[in-house]
């Protein structure tokens, strides 16, 4: 016998919306409404409807728009990937920042979620660890890693707030607190190296931004400088 049943759009999105709900799910179809229609239409009206269910069954995987804008961080800074060891740290730490940037302009709107929840989320640790790790097995001190993280911000989130600074935002939840702990040195060494030397309160805490700008200037204009031509005054004389 054949099957007559053809599979249409509206069958598809139909057996979609019957699929089970779960908080992965309603954080991944929050970020596809973002992209689709921009972080304004991301309501929680609006994600039940894209989801079928009333708003109120929601809250059943999300316990707040926080929540999930907390979770929607983890789920965007987990696709970034991760470059290949090779042991050239410029290379290294190149490959991350252009792979981090790669799912910025996939995610246009979610600078905003970034600067306005910033996150102490276990993927975020992770992704610090990594950079870290990066920056110290190339020779850098932890004073000049921790200020150079300040500065790959600035280039790949567009903006000169930390990121990682968790001051006056959302209080981690269960999980990250209990890596928080005494397990985290063993699980992040990096980040627990850069935590107890530059004092940060938090994951990666409250830092001052004026110090962290202009070292990022005086950076920019040190490498301008090492590209430039000699100027009038500088020229040799005939």
């Amino acid at each position: 016998m054949i099957d007559t049943h053809v599979v249409t759009p509206a069958s598809a999105d139909r057996a979609e919306r019957r699929a089970p709900l779960n908080r992965d799910r309603v954080l991944r179809v929050a970020i596809d409404l973002a992209d689709r229609d921009g972080l304004e239409a991301l309501s929680m009206r609006k994600l039940g409807q894209e989801l079928g269910v009333d708003a109120m069954a929601l809250y059943r995987h999300v316990r707040s728009k926080d929540d999930l804008f907390d979770g929607i961080i983890e789920l965007i800074v987990g696709e970034i990937e991760r470059p290949a060891v090779t042991g050239d740290w410029k290379a290294a730490i190149r490959e991350q920042v252009m792979a981090a940037r790669r799912v910025m302009l996939r995610h246009p709107w979610a600078r905003r979620v970034f600067e306005e929840r910033g996150t102490g989320g276990i993927a975020v640790i992770g992704y610090i660890e990594s950079v870290l790790a990066m920056l110290r097995e190339g020779g850098f001190s932890i004073d000049l890693a921790h200020h150079t993280l300040h500065v790959l911000d600035s280039r790949i989130f567009g903006f000169n707030q930390d990121l990682f600074d968790d001051s006056g935002r959302a209080v981690p939840s269960p999980d990250v607190a209990e890596i928080l702990g005494p397990a985290m040195a063993a699980r992040y060494p990096r980040v627990t190296e850069l935590a107890m030397s530059v004092s940060h309160e938090g994951v990666l805490g409250r830092c001052d931004d004026d110090v962290e700008f202009a070292f990022g200037l005086d950076l920019i204009l040190d490498g301008l400088d090492d590209r430039r031509g000699p100027s009038p005054s500088e020229a040799p004389q005939a």
